[in-house]
């Protein structure tokens, strides 16, 4: 008998005429066939412990599992025959190495990749270009002439050419015929021998249960529980291989981050200039404003002490770089406490920072789920990450592109000089993303000290900045915090602002710790002041309190229709 040498399918197989010679009596079991035809679910029969034994008797090879299939393919003519080898002068060597067509031997077989060996070229015959050439497998000399080009047959010369499509394996289309010859064999061990079409979905080879990999469009109806989630972008899977690259924890235990820049990207401007027109325009209004000028001056000053910026180096010539304007926002509940943010959302020559930087995805977990694990028990607590995004640190090679002018000394009657931030800040687009992704690796990193619980806390309690939990008895909400307030400050992160309906939680935390409108209450005494977020089961006195103060506003269509 003959054997196809297939190195397209990935498993071997023979004819049911086969089987029947050796008398193999075997139950058939399914399997998926995978051809240029299309995908069917089909059955047979399976055999093994056979030897394959080459022409000459020197070499004996182990079959594999043989699949019983009448798919093998038929045409004789691929052959080889040492009149063929007579035909070319670089052939001639190997003529008598080539036995003669035996026209009563049947094409039985085909060996796939589950026997690499018979596939393996020892030696090889090239002659001119565009001609047959030899090849000395273990089992003999095969001649091979251009057949296939991949998996699509070569229109033959001899025939009528039509503007005619086909539709190879991987659904792009082709004006060449697909090779029939390719083949994909899966096999299913969970269900009776069965013959269907190929609207019935792919079983998986190890669990035999239905697989979405097979063929296009088997998926279109599955679900799965990341059905609801948004999809990353091209963007944010950008953003994240950035980050996943180049993020680690310095010799201080501080989180270091880049500047997250698109690419390709619009070189940035000098914006000097414009950077001094703005500080011009803020002196006034600060000249205008003496309390605001206090504020703004105090804030300042903290962050120089901080360190979270410094004296800017002189820059290199034709180094790109970029000015940061700032700008003073207050909380309406905070008239006393200002926020300066610099603004990169500003535009010199058409393009701004933010332009340049990639946003990230939004790694915020969904509000409703952190509100229903935070009234999940009866013991409630809550807790803030102080000034979170001056916590992480900016790649010092980024750090030009974050200069901003501001007086020297911190005095507005002094010279204006440069300084650039050493953090990350409020008004680039990146900086939330960049945050909630560094907390979450220092929860990573500390989950193997303090609990996968802490890690957990970090990772699906917080909003942002604030951590919401509840726990079943006070002991267990003391332990969770205390154990995610270490961890935290590993990475120089402070959890603070701790606020409980617990008397035992709020007693066993330092006062620096606690919730300013609780430092000095006296618990058990004095009422616990309203806030929204005892919207928890059990409160100071087992009940919910809010407030709610009326605000002024504007007689507009937008203060109208916003709801206060």
């Amino acid at each position: 008998m003959y054997a196809v040498l297939d190195e397209q399918s990935n498993k071997s197989l023979a004819k049911t005429e086969f089987f029947n010679l050796f008398g193999v009596k075997a139950s058939p079991a399914p399997y998926t066939l995978k051809t240029c035809a299309g995908t069917t679910e089909t059955s047979g029969r399976r055999v093994d412990n056979f030897m394959l034994e080459s022409m000459d008797g020197k070499l004996q090879l182990p079959l594999p599992t043989l699949i019983e299939c009448d798919m093998v393919s038929d045409d004789r003519s691929e052959i080889p025959s040492p009149d063929v080898a007579e035909q070319h002068s670089h052939l001639q060597p190997v003529a008598n190495k080539i036995p003669a067509v035996d026209p009563d031997a049947p094409i039985l077989m085909l060996l796939g990749r589950d026997i690499l060996r018979v596939h393996k070229v020892r030696e090889q015959i090239n002659g001119p270009h565009n001609a047959p050439y030899a090849q000395r497998l273990d089992l003999g000399w095969v001649i091979v002439g251009v057949v296939c080009l991949g998996a699509a047959h070569k229109p033959a010369h001899n025939k009528v050419n039509v503007y005619k499509a086909n539709v190879l394996q991987n659904g792009r289309t082709s004006f060449l015929h697909p090779c029939p010859n390719n083949i994909q064999i899966k096999e299913c061990h969970n269900s009776a021998p069965q013959r269907h079409n190929r609207l019935s979905p792919p079983c998986d080879e190890d669990t035999g249960r239905a697989t979405s990999t097979d063929s296009l469009g088997h998926t279109v109806f599955e679900s799965s529980r990341d059905d609801n989630k948004t999809a990353l972008s091209m963007d944010d899977k950008a953003f994240l291989t950035i980050t996943d690259r180049k993020v680690f924890q310095d010799v201080d235990h501080s989180w270091v981050a880049p500047l997250p820049f698109r690419s390709p990207r619009r070189s940035l401007p000098s914006n000097r200039e414009q950077a001094v027109k703005r500080l011009c325009c803020l002196r006034k209004t600060l000249e205008k404003k003496p309390e605001m000028k206090s504020h703004y001056i105090e804030f300042m000053e903290k962050m120089m002490d901080n360190d979270q910026a410094e004296r800017a180096p002189p820059l290199e010539a034709g180094k790109e770089h970029w000015y940061l304007p700032t700008f003073g926002v207050y909380h309406p509940k905070k008239p006393g406490q200002i926020r300066v943010v610099f603004d990169s959302s500003t535009e010199c020559d058409g393009v701004s920072l933010n332009d340049v930087l990639l946003s990230g995805p939004d790694l915020n977990n969904m509000l409703l789920g952190v509100l229903l694990r935070f009234r999940k028990e009866p013991i409630a607590v809550t807790a803030d990450v102080q000034q979170m995004f001056y916590c992480f640190v900016v790649q010092r090679d980024h750090r030009d592109y974050l200069r901003f002018l501001w007086y020297e000394d911190n005095d507005l009657d002094k010279k204006v000089v440069e300084y650039r931030m050493k953090v990350h800040v409020f008004g680039n687009t990146p900086s939330p993303a960049i945050a909630i992704y560094c907390m979450r690796r220092a929860a990573e990193k500390g989950e193997t000290e303090y609990g996968s619980d802490a890690r957990q806390f970090v990772e699906r309690q917080f909003y942002v900045d604030d951590g919401l939990t509840s726990a079943a008895s006070f002991q267990l909400a003391v332990d969770l915090l205390m154990r995610t307030r270490q961890m935290l400050a590993d990475s120089n992160l402070r959890l603070h602002k701790v606020a409980s309906n617990s008397e035992q939680v709020m007693e066993a935390l330092p006062e620096e710790d606690c919730s300013k409108d609780l430092k000095h209450l006296e618990l058990g005494v004095n009422p616990p002041p309203s806030s929204e977020a005892w919207a928890s089961p059990g409160t100071w006195k087992q009940t919910a309190s809010h407030s709610w103060c009326p605000e002024r506003r504007s007689h507009t269509r937008k203060g109208v229709s916003c709801p206060p």
